[in-house]
């Protein structure tokens, strides 16, 4: 079982080190904590790096954020003008047709919210080093970590960005220079290999924690990506780094798939590191309303009213074998019947007409993070963002770039045992399999719902392992990353997309920052 105590220390610790309580004060100072009052205990430590975590909770689930920026611009998910909206002067739209500009709000939020945090963990750092936070005891571990989470989001500048800014300085007032995709590259890669003495290996009393293993488990996403970063592959360090994590034997595959997203995923076994959220001390996750229909109310019941906006690419949908029970727990689908009535109050269908106008019922609905009895607008799942199944395919993808295909699929089959209990032959996958081409009927989709321009998927390499990626890690942020890898992100057609002349791969440095700061230049292709 995971440490709750933890995850409330890091729910309710919104304000930073220097507002920590102490008592016994010799003066009557209500705004601030004197340094020379404070003396942190082993017990005081989830609280000093808690700032720094909860910066993480708008970065991924805010709106418009990280969580919107991969999925949006990627196959699987989009949100088509409603009936209720949700046509926000075209923003959806360009997100989907890979038609943004540098003003365009998602990326421009993903860098402001990613450097936020950066600044937080620098303005930390800074405190232990001038003597505010008078640390006694586990200074290097506390500075390990705030560095590793550091690098975590500088990952997410990384791969959604690229060519961004190094700061490490709380205090330094000259404007930032620019960094090349390759120098964050290896500034990520150090910081996260000279903190991991420092990081804890108690995935007990960790939860909500950047720790060893989840540092490693980055590290190895990391260099999963190497060559998109920066042109030589590292496949040989991704699974050196992935093995430590599976011979640790600290985390497995939880029996059922759901039991990972639902409001009590603090228990699972296998969460390596979550960012977590709370309808009440830690608000943000608001997936159900972003996808729900208003009418979803009385469904399950809802303590508020959703927007009813996103849902899935019917061609998408499509790749699923019928049998795959990731289908249903993923995705909310068919008729929905009132919590107290069992009258059916909507149905949701497949078919999604276009991007310009919809029926409310259009297009399978995000169910993945499952929702308990009289939710509020903010849901109490925490958000997954390394877990244990994302290592093991971490290793697999590597061993199959590699020419490993037959010990790949035993991963894979692994991975898919429990999405198959109904016909376990089903699960089952051969080397042969994974160098298949995609499933994924690529193609421009006309308002009737057939596949226009018609493109297939059989010429996507290793596009079935791509096809299992999609299918285990729907709705978690990682669909754009793996459409990068394969060679799929700028070159394919789907829905109401089709590829755009110029790079797509890296997003525009935000004309904001542009105009703030003389020392950057903007990304090639905008």
């Amino acid at each position: 079982m995971k440490n709750k105590n933890t995850r409330y220390i890091l729910l309710a610790s919104l304000m930073g080190a220097a507002t920590l309580s102490c008592t016994d004060l010799k003066e009557e100072v209500y705004s601030e904590v004197l340094a020379s009052n404070y003396q942190p205990t082993e017990k005081d430590l989830p609280a000093i790096v808690a700032p720094v975590y909860s910066s993480l909770r708008g970065l991924m689930l805010g709106w418009q954020g990280y969580f919107d920026l991969q999925e949006e611009s990627a196959d699987a998910i989009i949100t088509p003008v409603r009936p209720n909206g949700w046509d926000d002067a075209g923003t959806y739209r360009r997100m989907h047709q890979h038609t943004w500009t540098s003003l365009q709000w998602q990326p421009e939020n993903a860098w402001q919210s990613s450097f936020r945090s950066i600044t937080t963990a620098n303005r930390v750092l800074s405190q232990i080093a001038d003597g505010e936070i008078p640390l006694t005891t586990g200074k290097q571990e506390i500075e390990a970590e705030l560095k590793a989470v550091r690098a975590l989001a500088y990952y997410l500048l990384l791969d959604n960005h690229g060519n961004v800014p190094i700061v490490t300085d709380f205090k330094d007032v000259n404007l930032p220079k620019q960094s090349t995709r390759k120098d964050v590259y290896d500034f990520i890669v150090k910081e996260l290999t000279d903190a991991m003495p420092f990081l804890s290996e108690n995935a007990s009393t960790t939860y909500g924690q950047l720790n060893k293993w989840g540092a490693k488990a980055l590290l190895a996403k990391i260099y999963l990506n190497a060559e998109v970063y920066t042109g030589t592959p590292q496949w040989a360090k991704a699974i050196e780094q992935a093995d430590e994590v599976i011979k640790s034997g600290k985390y497995v595959l939880d029996a059922n798939y759901s039991d990972v997203f639902t409001w009590t995923n603090f228990n699972s076994k296998e969460i390596i590191f979550a960012i977590p959220y709370d309808e009440i001390y830690g608000t943000g996750n608001q997936i159900h309303m972003k996808t729900l229909d208003p009418l979803s109310r009385s469904v399950y019941p809802l303590n508020t009213g959703p927007w009813g906006g996103n849902c899935a690419v019917p061609q998408f949908i499509d790749s699923y074998d019928t049998e795959d029970s990731r289908l249903t727990d993923t995705w909310i689908m068919g008729p929905q019947k009132s919590s107290t009535t069992g009258a059916v109050v909507i149905t949701y269908s497949k078919s999604v007409p276009g991007m310009e106008k919809t029926a409310s019922t259009d297009g399978y609905r995000i169910g993945k993070y499952k929702i308990k009895p009289n939710a509020t607008n903010s849901l109490d799942n925490d958000f997954p963002f390394l877990r244990y199944a994302d290592v093991l395919m971490i290793k697999a993808e590597a061993l199959l770039r590699t020419g490993k295909a037959d010990e790949a699929a035993v991963i894979v089959t692994d991975v898919r045992k429990r999405a198959f209990k109904n016909n376990p032959a089903k699960a089952t996958v051969t080397g042969a399999d994974l160098v298949k081409g995609s499933r994924y009927n690529y193609g421009y989709q006309a308002t009737d719902g057939s596949i226009t321009e018609r493109q297939g998927g059989d010429d996507i390499k290793f596009g079935r392992f791509m096809d299992e990626l999609g299918w285990e890690f729907a709705a978690e942020a990682h669909r754009r990353q793996d459409l990068i890898r394969f060679g799929v992100y700028e070159t394919k057609k789907w829905f109401n997309h089709r590829p755009q002349t110029g790079q797509r791969a890296l997003f525009p440095i935000p004309q904001a920052e542009l105009d703030k700061n003389t020392n950057l230049k903007q990304n090639p292709g905008y």
